[in-house]
């Protein structure tokens, strides 16, 4: 039986969790590959998996068919990204229950990023203009579903306003969500400041880090642009210079994040969720040099 995030939640009390978030490829050889590269992070025995959805919800049908596919091949959670944008409430309520029917009880909720090329996000027509309308209708569904929401310890870029994105947040929580993941970053002492916030707000929900192995500087730049996570000086003096190097690149990447994430676990991070961008390396051998006390 494939559980909910909430009840592994509960029985790990302090303990540390491990996670791990995949992306549709666009490809069918990238969709071929997939399994066989979530397979090698089955070694470390992660708490779950994770399947983004395109912007716009342009992967809706890949994303839920991935999650699918590895829970039956992995037997480990999924949990199933689920975004406002591209939807109606009809839409949303029938791949609501698309999930139902195939036993996927775990979902990230979003409001979701605005398509390619869009640069003003809209509600669809009869959609959702907030992630709170999307929980709402998720919690029709009882406790079927496990819903995790987003956390931005730097403001989400929309809005740079630290204590309106935690009202928010907290919306979203008293809605239904129960645990919150995080956005990337590279400056730790963004997280720890977010956590004081919210846990200032009242809100006693698990707070993830994201983390984003920095596989090489113009990466590191499209990657932060898109989020609008800040560059720290430190970490554009590190890689900079060794854009021309991929070799150095990766090894400063691993050095890197293995600092931020022990630094992250020693300070009382409850837990790491990697972005894998698709790839074994970086994060399995930053995941195996960590100490982790699961």
């Amino acid at each position: 039986m494939i559980r909910k995030v909430s009840e592994i939640l509960k029985e790990k009390g302090e303990a540390k969790t491990l996670s791990f978030e995949f992306f549709p490829p666009k490809t069918e050889a990238g969709r071929l590959k997939l399994p066989e590269i979530a397979r090698v992070y089955l070694a470390l025995k992660p708490d779950w998996f994770a399947v983004t959805y395109g912007a716009g919800g342009t992967t809706r049908e890949w994303t839920t068919s991935i999650v699918d596919d590895f829970q039956k091949q992995f037997d480990v959670p999924v949990v199933h990204h689920l975004t406002c944008v591209g939807h109606n409430q009809v839409e949303i309520k029938s791949l609501l229950d698309e999930l139902v029917k195939r036993n996927i009880h775990n979902v990230l909720a979003l409001r979701g990023d605005p398509p390619a090329g869009v640069a003003e996000w809209k509600p669809s027509p009869g959609g959702f203009e907030y992630c709170y309308q999307l929980i709402n209708v998720i919690r029709e569904y009882k406790d079927f579903f496990s819903v995790g929401v987003a956390g931005f310890p730097e403001g989400h870029i929309a809005t740079r306003n630290i204590d309106l994105d935690i009202k928010y947040l907290k919306t979203k929580l008293t809605t239904g969500g129960e645990f919150i993941m995080t956005q990337l970053f590279y400056d730790n002492a963004y997280y720890f400041g977010y956590v004081k916030k919210v846990r200032e707000a009242g809100i006693n929900a698990r707070i993830i880090p994201g983390i984003m192995p920095i596989p090489g500087y113009q990466s590191l730049l499209k990657f932060t642009a898109n989020c609008g996570a800040r560059i720290p000086k430190r970490v554009r003096e590190l890689f900079e210079p060794l854009d021309a190097d991929e070799e150095a690149s990766y090894k400063a990447g691993v050095d890197f994040a293995v600092a931020q994430c022990q630094e992250l676990l020693d300070g009382g991070a409850p837990g790491l969720h990697f972005f894998t961008m698709n790839r074994t390396n970086p994060a399995i051998e930053i995941v195996n040099r960590l100490r982790i006390k699961r």
